[in-house]
C-alpha cells in the first residue's frame, strides 16, 4: 500500500496542472474545500478561463476567489452562502444554486454533468487504504462518483469520524496530496444577547424528554443548546444537519444521550460540522457520534422516523401570513435554504415533533430600527418556510404555533410577537390590506 501511494501522490502545483479553461471543478463543503490545491489553482490563474468551481459553506477565504477579482478565470457555484462566499456574491464572481440540501446528493447523480476534477480535503490514509472525509459527509459520495478526477488532499488536523459511508479507498483515488497538518478554520460563537436569551427560554420551556434534536447556527440555537444543559431534561437525542459546539456540552453532560430514538439510538447523528477545535477534537473517534450522507439526515421522511424531532432555526424576516424569509435581504443572497424546510416538513411529520423558527423582533441597520415581522416581506425576499409548513414562531415578546389559524388569526397572533413601537401600525396595514376584518376579534 505504501508503494501505491507513493505512486499516486503528487504536488498541490501538479494536481492543478489537471485543470483545463472551461472543466467543472468541486471543491466539497465546509471542511472538505482544500486548501493547498485551491491556492495552487490561483497561481495557474492566467492560464484558464471560465473554470466553474462549486463548493458549499466556505468556512476560509478561496485563494481563486482572491486572485481574481473580475470573474474572467474562475466562477464560483455555491449551494449555501457563508460570509465569505456573500462577499464574493456582492462581487459578482459568485452564483447561488437554488437546493434542499438533503436534495444534494440526487442533485449530482440526476441533474448535474460529470464533475471535471474533484478535490475534497480528508484525513491521511489509514493502514487499510481509507481516507476518512472526517467532518464533512454530506454529498461527498455523490460528487466522487460523477468525478472524472478524483483528489484527495489530506490533513492530519482532520478528525477521524465514524460514519456511514464517510470514506474513500486509495484504489479509487486518483492522486493524493499530503497536505500536512494544515489546520482547520474555526467558526466562532457569537456572544448569546439577552434576546437570545429569552427566545431560548421560551422554546426550551416546550421540548419533553427524550425530544430529537435539530438545532440551527447562531446565537439563539446556540443559546437553546446552553440552557437544555441545565434544564433538568433527560435522553434528548441528536439528528441534525449541522453539529455545533453547543451540541458538545449536551453530549458530555449526559442530556443528550440518544436513549429514545427510534434510529441510531445512542448516537447523535449529523451530516457536517462547523465550530471550535474542541468540538473537532470531540468528533475524533468518538463512538457517541456519526456521520450520514445528507439525504440520511435531512430527507422529511427520514427525519420523521424518530419520535419528538424538534427543530430549531433561525429566520429573518417573517409577514402576517406566515411566510418566513430566512435567506435574503431583497435580491441580495445571504444563505441558502439549507435544511431549514426540509427539517419543518420532518419534524411536522414526526410523533409528537415541533418546529420553531425563531427571530429577534428588530433589527438595525445604518442606525435605523426596522420591525422583523412586517406586513409584506421586502421585494425580492425569497420565502424559504411557506406559510403552510411554518409551526412555532418566537420572539422575545413570545411564541406561537400558527397551525390551524386563519389568516386574520395568523396577522394577530404575530403583531402580538413583534416589538411594541411597531404593533400599531402593524395592525393598521393589516386592517387596511383586509387581513383582518373590521368586526373580527
Amino acid at each position: 500500500m505504501n508503494a501505491d501511494l507513493r505512486a499516486k501522490t503528487i504536488s498541490a502545483d501538479e494536481a492543478a496542472e489537471l485543470v483545463k479553461s472551461g472543466d467543472w471543478v468541486d471543491f466539497g463543503a465546509g471542511l472538505s474545500q482544500p486548501d493547498l490545491f485551491d491556492e495552487a489553482l490561483a497561481r495557474r490563474k492566467d492560464a484558464l478561463r471560465g473554470v466553474r468551481i462549486r463548493a458549499c459553506v466556505t468556512m476560509s477565504p478561496r485563494a481563486v476567489l482572491e486572485s481574481d477579482p473580475t470573474g474572467e478565470h474562475f466562477l464560483w457555484f455555491n449551494w449555501h452562502f457563508s460570509g465569505h462566499d456573500r462577499g464574493s456574491n456582492t462581487g459578482g464572481r459568485c452564483n447561488y444554486i437554488p437546493m434542499n440540501f438533503g436534495e444534494a446528493p440526487d442533485y449530482y447523480r440526476r441533474f448535474l454533468d460529470p464533475v471535471d476534477v474533484a478535490c475534497i480535503k480528508t484525513t491521511a490514509i489509514d493502514e487499510d487504504g481509507w481516507f476518512n472525509y472526517a467532518a464533512t459527509n454530506a454529498n461527498t459520495d455523490a460528487i466522487l462518483e460523477r468525478a472524472k478526477v478524483i483528489i484527495v488532499e489530506t490533513s492530519t488536523a482532520m478528525p477521524h469520524v465514524r460514519s456511514d459511508g464517510g470514506r474513500i479507498h486509495l484504489r479509487d483515488v486518483h492522486y493524493v496530496i499530503d497536505g500536512g497538518e494544515n489546520p482547520l478554520p474555526e467558526l466562532a460563537n457569537p456572544p448569546v444577547t439577552e434576546v437570545d436569551h429569552r427566545v431560548a427560554t421560551l422554546i426550551a420551556e416546550q421540548i419533553d424528554d427524550g425530544a430529537c434534536l435539530q438545532i440551527g447556527i447562531g446565537g439563539m440555537p446556540n443559546a437553546v443548546c446552553l440552557l437544555l444543559k441545565d434544564a433538568g431534561l433527560e435522553d434528548l437525542g441528536i439528528h441534525t444537519e449541522m453539529f455545533v459546539d453547543g451540541m458538545v456540552d449536551l453530549i458530555e453532560s449526559g442530556v443528550a444521550n440518544g436513549a429514545r430514538k427510534q434510529m441510531n439510538k445512542g448516537e447523535a447523528v449529523f451530516t457536517f460540522a462547523g465550530g471550535s477545535r474542541h468540538s473537532y477534537d470531540f468528533l475524533d473517534r468518538n463512538p457517541s457520534v456519526r456521520s450520514c450522507p445528507v439525504d440520511y439526515t435531512n430527507l422529511p421522511d427520514q427525519i420523521a422516523r424518530n419520535d419528538r424531532v424538534v427543530s430549531i432555526n433561525n429566520t429573518t424576516q417573517i409577514d402576517l401570513q406566515g411566510q418566513a424569509a430566512s435567506e435574503s435581504d431583497g435580491h441580495r443572497h445571504l444563505t441558502g435554504t439549507g435544511g431549514q424546510l426540509q427539517f419543518v416538513r420532518g419534524a411536522y411529520a414526526s410523533k409528537g415533533g415541533k418546529s420553531f423558527l425563531c427571530l429577534a423582533s428588530t433589527y438595525e441597520r445604518h442606525g435605523v430600527r426596522r420591525s422583523r415581522i412586517v406586513t409584506a416581506l421586502t421585494p425580492g425576499n425569497i420565502v424559504t418556510t411557506p406559510r403552510t409548513d411554518v409551526m412555532h414562531v418566537v420572539t422575545e415578546y413570545g411564541s406561537v404555533c400558527l397551525k390551524g389559524k386563519s389568516v386574520a388569526e395568523r396577522a394577530t397572533a404575530l403583531i402580538a410577537l413583534a416589538h411594541p413601537d411597531y404593533r400599531e401600525e402593524l395592525e393598521r396595514e393589516a386592517r387596511q390590506q383586509g387581513m383582518i376584518p373590521k368586526h373580527f376579534f
